[in-house]
């Protein structure tokens, strides 16, 4: 698979440093609602037809070969840190690993194993059934923010 979407193990690592992963500016979202911004985020990202085959090899690559595996824990570590990290979080680092393995255990369901219910639920019901589990990983013992 690697060589047939990604010519080699250093295209596929491009492709991972460049895939458009970006997370949402937290800090423009109230605190209460930071959850279902992500999770909404993350969703509408796998749900767009015209880049979700990206995503979806970069995961499947990355469950079998630990070089790629190591590359991509460190672009999604950055990704998923630096949000929570603006936010002054001291702890981000936990808050963003837990997050991303709730994200990530949703897009390999979903999309890659297609399990039912969940391939099938309408992202409206996804993201409310996510969202407070997200939620609790970016506020459990903060101060309230607003």
């Amino acid at each position: 698979m690697v060589m047939r979407y990604f010519g080699s193990k250093a295209g596929l690592f491009t492709a991972a440093a460049t895939a458009d992963l970006s997370v949402p500016d937290l800090r423009s979202v109230p605190a209460r609602r930071r959850g279902e911004v992500l999770v909404r985020h993350f969703v509408d990202r796998w749900e767009d037809a015209d880049r979700d085959d990206e995503l979806i090899l970069l995961l499947r690559t990355g469950v079998n070969d630990e070089a790629v595996a190591r590359r991509l824990q460190s672009v999604l570590s950055d990704l998923m840190t630096a949000p929570i990290a603006a936010l002054g979080d001291p702890d981000a680092a936990r808050r963003a690993a837990l997050v991303g393995a709730q994200l990530l255990g949703v897009a390999l369901c979903r999309y890659i194993l297609r399990l039912e219910p969940l391939a099938s639920l309408p992202v409206a019901e996804v993201v409310a059934a996510v969202a407070p589990s997200v939620q609790r990983y970016l506020t459990r013992g903060r101060p309230a923010d607003d």
